[in-house]
């Protein structure tokens, strides 16, 4: 369906130019990339205000967050952190670090390994996630308001076949 020219956004404006520049291009894929890469920026800025609220970056929200959903003793070594949180080696223990200093998690060597060493929430740690959890879930309720329960559904499905499927 063709939008008049006051019902197209910012994307359907750049596709439009790139279509009528490179007619030998589909630049139909901008329609989706385009929107996803700039929803990615526009929720990571809301989501941001949350963090921010806590005194947290995103990062060690998940690092808290993951130690949370972990369950008791609400404790994991750093490569368990790091397979859950999906980031190197070198930011789980800058992030570990920065909550450490703040007395939100702690460190303790693991009993069956003298080298290896676990994270676990502190009791501040877990009251600050706990409260901190319950926001940012607020405001992703709030973010996706304008999506009705089958649109949201649909938009997993959709989203999850586009992870699977995305070419290496």
């Amino acid at each position: 369906m063709d939008r008049t020219p006051a019902e197209l956004d910012d994307i359907d404006r750049i596709e439009r130019q790139w279509r009528r520049e490179r007619v030998d291009l589909d630049s139909s894929p901008i329609q989706v990339v385009g929107r996803i890469s700039r929803l990615h920026w526009a929720l990571e800025e809301r989501l941001g205000r949350v963090f921010a609220e806590y005194e947290l970056s995103r990062g060690e929200f998940d690092v808290l967050a993951t130690l949370r959903r972990s369950g008791e003793p609400f404790e994991l070594s750093a490569g368990d952190l790091r397979g859950s949180t999906m980031v190197t080696s070198g930011a789980v223990t800058k992030r570990v670090d920065r909550l450490e200093r703040a007395g939100l998690v702690h460190r303790r060597a693991a009993e069956d390994d003298a080298r290896g060493r676990l994270i676990q929430l502190t009791d501040r740690g877990r009251a600050l996630i706990d409260e901190a959890i319950g926001e940012h879930l607020r405001n992703e309720t709030r973010l996706l308001s304008g999506l009705t329960a089958d649109e949201r559904a649909a938009l997993i499905t959709l989203l999850r076949k586009l992870n699977e499927t995305l070419p290496g």
